[in-house]
Parts: structure tokens; C-alpha cells; sequence
């Protein structure tokens, strides 16, 4: 609990940060993140570099400027820096989930995951999210997937939310009602 309090904070200042800059840099800082934390859990030299306490924090820190020289702007790397400076290196990947989270509440949008029996089209993926969307009365980030257990129909999970318009479903309830007035 304690190291996602640390990471909100961080996340907190990343987006401040973004916010005095202005231009899209809140969007770009969670993009970067994103790159960051994707980056060292795909390669792990780079999480053994920087978790390494044989490697300095200011060899970590040269290391951080090299690597994203040209790719990222110099406050977005002053904060990586300070970071490693600190020692939490270790929670670049939980402070970008929190990022993304302050990210959304600011674009007033959610994640959805949406399961269907058969994987959608481009034109069904769209009408599917225009109309959570209108439903939800955000902006709606849908990650789709097949199920073919689902026999047919859609279940969207927004948050902690599950809604369930399943055949699987239906056809429980179905069920249990035949078998409760029999």
C-alpha cells in the first residue's frame, strides 16, 4: 500500500508538470511513462541497471539522459532522474499506471473491456464504443476480445462494473426461473 502512495505522488507532480507546460505535455509525459515502464519490463538489463546498487545513481541518471536523448523532453527526464535519485526506481511502472489514471479523470474518459463471441470489425468496434459512450457519458477507451463461451451477445467491465447482456446469462436466468416455478 504504502509504495502506491509513494507512486501517486510522483505520478502527481509528473502531472503538474505536465499541466504548467501545457501543449499536450500531460498526454505526451503519460505516453513516455507508458515507454518507460514498458521498457524495462521487456528488457531486463535495464531493470538490473537500475535496480543495481553497483551502479550509481548518478551513472543511472547519465544512463536515463542517453537513452532518451531526442525522444523525450528535458523536464520529463529531469524527473526520471529524480526519481533514481531517490531510490524508487522501482515504481516507474505503478507510477505510470497512476499517470494514466489522473490522465483519465482530467479527459473525463474510462477503460472498458469488452468481450464479444467473435472477435468485431472496425465498424462494429466503433458503434459498440459510440454507444457506451453516450451510456456512460464519458469518453470510452474499449479493449475488445473473444469469447466464444459467451455463446453470443456483449460483457462490458468498466471499472468494477460488469454489464452483462451474455446469451450465457440469459439463458441462466432462463433457467433458474423454469426451475424455480416448476
Amino acid at each position: 500500500m504504502k509504495s502506491t502512495t509513494i507512486a501517486r505522488n510522483y505520478a502527481e507532480a509528473l502531472f503538474l508538470a505536465g499541466e504548467a507546460r501545457g501543449g499536450g505535455a500531460v498526454e505526451r509525459y503519460g505516453q513516455l511513462m507508458d515507454a518507460v515502464a514498458g521498457a524495462i519490463a521487456a528488457d531486463e538489463r535495464i531493470a538490473v541497471a537500475l535496480d543495481s546498487p553497483r551502479v550509481s545513481k548518478s551513472a543511472k541518471a547519465a544512463l536515463l539522459a542517453r537513452a532518451l536523448a531526442g525522444a523525450a523532453e528535458p523536464e520529463f527526464v529531469r524527473f526520471l532522474q529524480a526519481v533514481v535519485r531517490r531510490g524508487r526506481q522501482g515504481l516507474f511502472a505503478e507510477i505510470a499506471q497512476e499517470y494514466q489514471g489522473l490522465v483519465d479523470v482530467k479527459l473525463d474518459r474510462v477503460h472498458a473491456g469488452v468481450t464479444l463471441r467473435e472477435e468485431p470489425d472496425a465498424r462494429l468496434e466503433q458503434q459498440i464504443v459510440e454507444r457506451l459512450a453516450r451510456a456512460i457519458g464519458k469518453d470510452v477507451r474499449a479493449y475488445f476480445r473473444a469469447d466464444d463461451a459467451i455463446l453470443g451477445g456483449v460483457v462490458v467491465r468498466v471499472g468494477d462494473r460488469i454489464y452483462d447482456g451474455s446469451v450465457r446469462r440469459r439463458l441462466a436466468t432462463l433457467r433458474r426461473k423454469m426451475l424455480a416455478g416448476a
